[in-house]
């Protein structure tokens, strides 16, 4: 990884979604590095990271398998570069009362909506 490179944490995704999520997002984040974190060892490994995408149901050693407590246990300059990846409303509310920005589901990883967020908590703008 290149040094000032912008890093974007896939936190507690399997390899299959992480795969996904590197495909479709790495459109909104030109030159970002997505990063596998399934462990808090290595969740506290990337403190430089610029936005760390939080799976609703964790897969991975955290200590909790609840995405959205994951979140809340996060310091705070962290939870504002967080969104939670979920297709449900409530879970989303969830987070965000947490302190995480507003997150996609999974299946609106090539929408509008997914790419607002990646933009916004990485402060770029993607082309096109």
């Amino acid at each position: 990884m290149a040094e000032g490179e912008t890093k974007i944490l896939l936190v507690g995704h399997c390899r299959p979604d992480a795969f996904a999520m590197r495909a479709a997002l790495g459109r909104y984040a030109p030159g970002a590095a997505f990063v596998e974190v399934n462990d808090t060892e290595a969740l506290r490994a990337h403190p430089d990271a610029a936005a760390l995408l939080v799976n609703r149901v964790l897969d991975g050693q955290f200590g909790t398998g609840n995405g959205v407590e994951l979140i809340g246990m996060l310091s705070d300059g962290l939870r504002g570069r967080t969104a939670l990846v979920s297709n449900l409303p409530d879970a989303q509310a969830e987070a965000v009362a947490a302190g995480a920005v507003e997150g996609f589901g999974k299946s609106e990883m090539y929408s509008e909506r997914a790419r607002a967020t990646i933009e916004g908590l990485v402060g770029v703008k993607a082309d096109g």
